[in-house]
């Protein structure tokens, strides 16, 4: 099997000789860039399987190299950033990052993130089906079973459902999925959303309270695993 190949973009040396460090012995290829057009060049050469992207960058605000990037580049992109606010954290997602650790981040989590975002990245984006776990979500017949029984769904909740198993293991902010699921005029019904989640976690999760798949990151969105 080849190895991934991951292009860090960040100005900082020891950050980014650590995840190669921790990235190398996972059995990742690693590419590095201290600056955007540095890093921008390097993902239009070798078109990498994940890029890991600083927001602080000497040449060009993050925030504009992940639009930029976004015009062409569709694999998984990881925000690695020591601004933490929600407002950051929001319009990184929105304008198409996959994910957002601040920085310092733990090792453990970050290559967990990694994983799954490559991993839902490989799946054929028109697929028929959709597996996780005990759950299998039918695309064409839009029927979702649980443990090879059939979960019954209301159509919002379904359309709810594949939009989370779609983008499996990307963070989606309250306002992109209300907007996809419900459309523009709903865009600041936050609790609206709260409360059908919370009808969906009660169907597919084995305890709602504790989830499983889907996962609150809160003030921004949810997660689904």
């Amino acid at each position: 099997m080849n190895k991934a190949q991951v292009l860090i973009i960040d100005d900082e040396p020891q950050i980014r000789k650590l995840l190669q460090i921790n990235l190398e012995s996972n059995e990742y290829k690693v590419l590095q860039a201290d600056t955007a057009k540095e890093g921008i060049t390097l993902a239009a050469s070798h078109l990498p399987d994940a890029i890991l992207l600083d927001i602080g960058l000497p040449d060009k605000n993050g925030h504009i190299v992940l639009k930029e990037l976004r015009e062409w580049y569709n694999n998984p992109i990881i925000i690695l950033s020591v601004q933490d606010s929600e407002i950051d954290i929001v319009k990184a997602l929105d304008n198409g990052a996959n994910d957002y650790l601040t920085k310092p981040f733990r090792t453990g989590e970050l290559l967990a993130r990694l994983r799954s975002a490559i991993r839902s990245n490989q799946n054929i984006e028109n697929n028929s089906s959709i597996t996780t776990g005990d759950l299998d979500i039918d695309l064409v017949a839009r029927t979702v079973k649980k443990n090879n029984e059939i979960v019954k769904l209301t159509s919002t909740e379904y359309n709810l459902l594949a939009l989370f198993a779609k983008n499996d293991g990307k963070v989606l902010t309250h306002q992109y999925i209300l907007k996809e699921v419900w459309g523009n005029g709903y865009s600041t019904e936050t609790q609206y959303l709260r409360v059908f989640v919370g009808n969906l976690r009660k169907k597919i999760e084995d305890n709602p309270n504790n989830p499983h798949y889907i996962i609150t990151e809160s003030g921004v969105g949810y997660r689904f695993e």
